[in-house]
């Protein structure tokens, strides 16, 4: 077994946003990868699930050491993650995996896409650890932070450190401006007070967090300053910060999250104090796309179990995969997975031009990050539940992946905000950028660039845009409470036509490369679904949808003519 082998979503979006040597450099990391996390690490990821990390809080002479024991299983692979793989390097170090330069985004995420398949609370400190180096260099002082940079895009086990964001207080999750944690002038320097509710990976060597700061507005984001906490002075002496509890959660039980208490700890400011919650803003984007990405595994690793074991059981004389209803089960699950990852590869993309300076790309990875982490996360609690559903009674039984699944997938919806904090993020976007208009003009561009071949679908779709567009003007001139009701509802409508727009942009791109028309059958397929409909045409080519191959292009237009023949159109 090969998790990059097995994924035909995966093989699309690498040929459509790779190119030459480049894409010889991410198939090689892709196959290296896929192998080891559908053995090593998967047997790894079950066991350290088992086995979960425990605090000590006190050695046999009564002395405070607040050191957190792992289990073996987790530390063999935090050295895949950090040291083999590189995971939380790939957007800073050059000369990774046979790139001569930094790797690009895309690659980070679809090789973190892949590790995830395994292993997925692992993944919450990897990419802090990447998003605390990433924060330091955009907003620190070079001559301050660039040791600390260093170390934590080290792959060197020996100087590597990793990152944390503590930002949640009981009284202050959603709203910053709570924030009782207290800075105060040290010398050159600063000391924190305060207590921090819920912080994963609790032990991490270097925390990016907020405190209020002398003369900073009181009851506002702009009195909250962003300064970095070194679990380690450099005298060799532990800062003053003790982790107080570990908690017991429902998943991601092998990566510990905790309770901590800062008591004058030691603390480098960071950037411009009054801008602390917005430089913390650019840390906590970063993360929400890895938490769609993670997401997005975790449906295509549900649905590559459901499709495994429906393949190998047979009820009443018949394998389950090849009987019309587990069929109808099956095909959504397996197309939310595939658009879901067209959605995280996308938006790879933008970010690698907004890092560069594309200002319209700026402009769309500010939407579509809230955008896909409202959606995908949400998507995947029903995909992971569904899958697990599939297996019958041995799926929830915990020597099965399944369950493991299902509890990861519930956090990937909380975690660097809840749905309705996303999805009023995305109103806020609506609101002061008018990003609604954004996203159409992109998708609209893309849409009137496909081919003939896939014009049913495309002309679907632009009229879609064009009654978004209207709906997102009624909703922010409305009233601001019909605009919060509505705004979850129009985050996941704006999602689910990104992801078909993408879809066919995948499809044409196959075309175009003489690569076949699955692609197009996916996207075809997908456009039925959002007006609920289980086109049979695509149920009779589902071995083509969940495990790759082609299909001919009348298979591929089929379901469409069938979806608009009953549908009369979308919606």
């Amino acid at each position: 077994m090969n998790f990059a082998h097995t994924d035909p979503a995966l093989k699309a979006v690498v040929d459509r946003w790779t190119t030459g040597a480049d894409r010889k450099t991410m198939n090689g990391l892709l196959d290296r990868l896929g192998r080891d996390a559908a053995g090593r690490l998967s047997e790894l990821a079950d066991i350290a699930d088992r086995n979960p990390p425990v605090l000590q809080q006190f050695d046999k002479a009564g002395d405070r050491v607040d050191r957190i024991s792992y289990h073996p299983a987790y530390l063999e692979l935090c050295r895949a993650a950090y040291n083999e793989y590189g995971l939380s390097a790939m957007s800073h170090r050059k000369g990774l995996h046979g790139w001569d330069s930094v790797p690009p985004p895309l690659a980070k995420y679809l090789a973190s896409y892949v590790f995830v398949q395994a292993e997925f609370g692992l993944a919450c400190p990897v990419s802090m650890t990447d998003a605390a180096a990433r924060t330091l260099r955009m907003f620190g002082d070079p001559a301050v932070f660039s040791p600390w940079i260093d170390a934590l895009t080290s792959t060197d086990p020996e100087h590597a450190k990793t990152g944390a964001m503590f930002m949640t207080e009981i009284q202050a999750g959603t709203d910053i401006a709570c924030t009782e944690t207290r800075a105060e002038r040290d010398g050159d320097g600063w000391v924190l007070t305060g207590k921090k509710w819920f912080a994963s990976n609790p032990d991490a060597d270097v925390i990016i967090t907020l405190a209020r700061f002398p003369g900073g507005q009181d009851g506002s984001t702009r009195g909250v300053g962003m300064f970095m906490v070194p679990k380690t002075l450099d005298s060799g002496e532990r800062n003053n910060l003790t982790i107080d509890r570990l908690k017991d959660k429902l998943g991601t039980r092998s990566m510990p999250s905790g309770e901590v208490t800062l008591d004058r700890a030691h603390a480098l400011q960071v950037g411009e104090l009054e801008r602390g919650f917005r430089q913390m803003a650019e840390m906590v984007n970063t993360s929400r796309l890895s938490n769609a990405m993670r997401s997005s595994a975790l449906m295509r690793r549900a649905v590559r179990e459901a499709v495994e074991h429906s393949k190998s059981r047979v009820v009443f004389g018949k394998r389950l995969f090849d009987q019309p209803l587990m069929r109808a089960t099956l095909l959504p699950l397996a197309l939310d997975a595939e658009a879901s990852l067209a959605l995280v590869a996308y938006s790879a993309q933008c970010l690698q031009a907004a890092d560069g300076g594309d200002d319209q790309a700026r402009a769309l990875i500010r939407v579509l990050t809230p955008i896909a982490k409202h959606f995908v996360c949400k998507r995947a609690r029903v995909v992971t539940g569904e899958a697990m559903e599939v297996r019958g009674g041995n799926g929830y039984i915990e020597e099965w992946v399944d369950p493991r699944l299902v509890r990861d997938a519930h956090l990937g919806s909380i975690w660097e905000g809840s749905s309705n904090v996303i999805a009023l993020d995305v109103l806020r976007c609506l609101r002061k950028f008018d990003s609604h208009r954004t996203v159409a003009g992109e998708m609209t561009d893309i849409l009137s660039a496909v081919g003939p071949d896939c014009e049913a679908g495309s002309g679907i779709l632009l009229r879609r845009w064009e009654e978004l567009v209207d709906e997102g003007d009624r909703l922010i001139a409305g009233t601001d409470d019909a605009a919060q009701a509505a705004s979850a509802m129009y985050s996941d409508e704006l999602a689910r036509t990104v992801m078909a727009t993408l879809l066919f942009d995948l499809a044409d791109h196959g075309i175009r490369e003489g690569r076949g028309y699955r692609s197009l059958l996916v996207a075809n397929s997908y456009l039925a679904g959002l007006a609920g409909k289980v086109p049979s045409a695509a149920l009779g080519k589902l071995d083509v949808i969940t495990d790759g191959g082609d299909v001919e292009l009348d298979d591929a237009r089929d379901v469409v003519a069938e979806f608009l023949s009953v549908a009369g159109g979308h919606r």
